[in-house]
């Protein structure tokens, strides 16, 4: 039988796929041909509908001057006006812009607005259209569009703060906007996000508690599952339709009407007809990571969870086999996709799964009631989310404890697909209980020693902090020099524990720039501070003040001076010497951005051993690099993250052999710049990226090094003389 139905789902797929590709085709070669592609490169004036809420885009400097607030949504483009010539169209567009009234408009909108069209890399949608100017709201929302709203606003006001606080939202209606990028971080390592993405464990919940309440008001079954099909609409208007809700509404269809016609619905078969529906009807769906995991995780549910129930009943009891089995079997098959996507894997997964599922319930069904009466009684709701904290602080503590565990760095792509579908597929058809073992042993050695990052020695250290700066140099039996601490005190903390970091003898932060000192209070968290040099800039102030509040209570048994030139100091073998900012304010009238000053104050610092010689200089410009005497070096940490203001000369006399430019994934302020990247490898220096590798560590002997990442396989490390 369950050939049968592995055969039946394989010729699903294949029929699915095959309808999808012809589909997209057509969708694709519509949207080249359209009239917003025609315009790229133009101004026009384009009237659309919104389709997706509008988001807050990242700003694009920090500190005192910051660049206007951008929201992004998807639209429909109904009208396009280009000088004389007018069209009439319905194309998606994805679409920019900074006025306010943006961040208020609701999905079914019609707005008018001038701007340009910009070349995209989104499949799915025509191009960019960057607003240029006020908008026209033509349409108010309609009342269904408010309630929703209404609801989902509700649901984030009242929730209490904190990562558990942050956590019901997510669970409840998939809104992560409250989570820090720590824990998102956390959830992602714990193999917990899943939870924060609405599914058909959602729906399954829902669904079943509403078909259970409709029998105390309906006689009829068939009446109770049309109640419970027109409660789940109502459920995917308000959580928004992503692939995975897509996914569970049509395989909940499937199994509402079989059983309101009394026949026993077949999951393969619903499974089935959920992915074709969704492929036919939006086909980018196919190439959708999330719409894939959730596909996968279903699958192992179906298939393959039965038979490990089956196999751990051999020799633990019933109710651990069964509950064991669907984190296993959700694992294992969706393991070769997240460490093609992640790079690792991490065994503490299923553990994690397993503590966690207990609450799942209680959170989504509690939750969804809060959400619902949030609008009419916010009283009502605090009380319902303050009775649902516990359980998801406890979920919580679950994916900060789980995330703390080793993972094994496979590499992403290709390589770490395939060796995972290797690995697994052993797992899968390894008769003998030895052979078992035997993996089962070679993956923990793998994940606690091997995968390990840093991985044993190192002497520098630049940590994952996304958009920002945080680098380590190792001064031995757990002593350390910090440069910067990144936004996130999260990232910091996290950080600095894998580096295993207790005492800070010299903290330097090179400007006051939030993306530099916001993760002071992570690095503070059970370490001690010895010394502290700062910028001479005390902008932009709220950010000096708050880390001299910080700071405060480390009075007077560390000490806390402005960095400036000449400044020397000796901390055991390393050597190290402030290059820059001047005793005066820097003569440089070349200011490329705002928050150009505040940049060029950041300390700028050499430092040397007899094994490796280092640059580091924050976010300095220009002005600053052309005025900066420093000979060639091993090591540059690249100032303003590789952003385009570099001075040509500064980098070629510095030479550097390994270049470091800590950045975040998709920022959106274009760093690092293209002519950055060109420029540094023209001087054949060996780049490295967090955006692009995770967290790098750097092993120095007598000015030969090796590197090894976070994100990186644990094979990859390189040499370099």
């Amino acid at each position: 039988m369950a050939g049968i139905q592995r055969n039946s789902l394989v010729g699903v797929l294949a029929i699915a796929m095959l309808l999808g590709s012809a589909v997209m085709s057509f969708r694709q070669l519509s949207l080249q041909s359209s009239e917003i592609t025609q315009s790229i490169g133009s101004t026009v004036s384009i009237t659309f509908q919104i389709v997706s809420d509008p988001s807050k885009t990242k700003p694009k400097v920090f500190g005192s001057n910051l660049a206007p607030t951008s929201y992004s949504f998807v639209a429909s483009a109904l009208l396009l006006e280009s000088g004389l010539h007018t069209y009439r169209l319905r194309t998606p567009i994805r679409v920019f812009g900074s006025d306010t009234r943006l961040a208020r408009l609701l999905p079914g909108q019609k707005v008018v607005a001038s701007g340009r069209v910009k070349r995209t890399k989104e499949s799915r949608v025509a191009g960019n259209f960057m607003v240029r100017g006020p908008i026209t709201v033509l349409t108010p929302p309609s009342h269904w569009a408010l309630v929703m709203a209404s609801i989902r606003d509700g649901l984030r006001r009242n929730t209490p703060e904190g990562d558990a606080g942050a956590l019901i939202p997510g669970m409840v209606l998939g809104d992560t906007s409250l989570q820090s990028e720590s824990f998102r971080i956390a959830m992602k390592r714990s193999g917990l996000t899943h939870l924060v993405a609405v599914s058909g464990a959602n729906f399954a919940i829902i669904s079943l508690f509403v078909l259970w309440s409709a029998q105390w008001f309906f006689r009829r079954i068939r009446t109770r599952l049309i109640f419970t099909a027109v409660a789940l609409g109502c459920f995917i208007s308000l959580v928004r339709p992503s692939p995975s809700v897509l996914r569970a509404a049509a395989m909940a269809s499937v199994v509402l009407c079989a059983r309101g016609l009394g026949k026993r619905s077949d999951p393969v078969a619903a499974l089935g007809f959920a992915i074709a529906a969704v492929i036919i009807g939006d086909p980018w769906q196919a190439r959708d990571p999330g719409f894939a995991l959730s596909v996968l995780a279903t699958a192992g549910l179906i298939l393959i969870a039965p038979r490990i129930t089956i196999y751990l009943g051999r020799f633990t009891p019933k109710f651990l086999a069964e509950a064991l089995s669907p984190p296993i079997a959700a694992v294992l098959m969706c393991a070769p996709i997240l460490v093609a996507l992640s790079g690792y894997f991490g065994l503490m997964s299923v553990i994690a799964n397993l503590l966690a599922a207990p609450m799942v319930a209680p959170i989504t069904i509690i939750g969804f009631f809060a959400a619902l009466v949030s609008p009419i009684h916010p009283q009502i709701s605090q009380y319902l989310l303050s009775f649902i904290y516990y359980p998801a602080s406890w979920i919580a503590g679950v994916a900060h404890w789980a995330s703390n565990f080793p993972v094994l760095n496979l590499g992403k792509g290709l390589i770490g697909f395939l060796i995972t579908m290797a690995v697994i597929s052993i797992l899968i058809l390894a008769k003998s209980r030895k052979i078992l073992s035997i993996l089962l042993l070679l993956s923990v050695i793998a994940t606690s020693w091997i995968g390990n990052w840093p991985g044993g020695e190192w002497e520098i250290a630049n940590c994952d902090v996304g958009q920002g700066d945080s680098l380590a140099i190792n001064l031995g039996q757990h002593r350390a020099i910090v440069i910067d601490t990144g936004p996130d005190a999260g990232l910091e903390d996290r950080c600095l524990s894998q580096l295993g970091i207790e005492n800070v003898e010299l903290l330097v932060l090179t400007h006051f720039h939030a993306d530099h000192v916001e993760g002071l209070a992570g690095l503070l968290r059970h370490r001690r501070v010895e010394n502290a040099w700062v910028s001479n800039n005390d902008q932009s102030t709220i950010e000096s003040q708050r880390v001299l509040t910080l700071l405060a209570p480390l009075l007077p048994q560390t000490p806390i001076r402005g960095a400036k030139v000449t400044m020397k100091s000796l901390r055991g073998p390393l050597s190290i010497e402030v290059l820059w900012p001047p005793n005066d304010a820097p003569p440089c009238n070349d200011l490329p951005g705002d928050g150009s000053v505040i940049n060029n104050s950041s300390i700028a610092l050499d430092i040397r051993t007899q094994d490796f010689s280092l640059l580091t200089s924050g976010d300095v410009e220009p002005c600053p690099q052309s005025q900066i005497e420093e000979g060639q070096v091993d090591i540059l940490k690249v100032p303003h993250h590789g952003s385009v203001y570099q001075d040509s000369s500064f980098l070629y006399r510095v030479r550097p052999t390994i270049s470091i430019i800590s950045v975040g994934v998709g920022n959106s302020y274009g760093h690092p710049s293209p002519r950055t990247i060109a420029a540094l490898a023209r001087l054949r220096s060996r780049i490295y990226r967090t955006d692009m590798v995770g967290a790098i560590a750097i092993k120095a002997r007598n000015h030969q090094f090796t590197v090894r990442t976070s994100g990186g396989a644990w094979w990859k490390k390189v040499r370099l003389a």
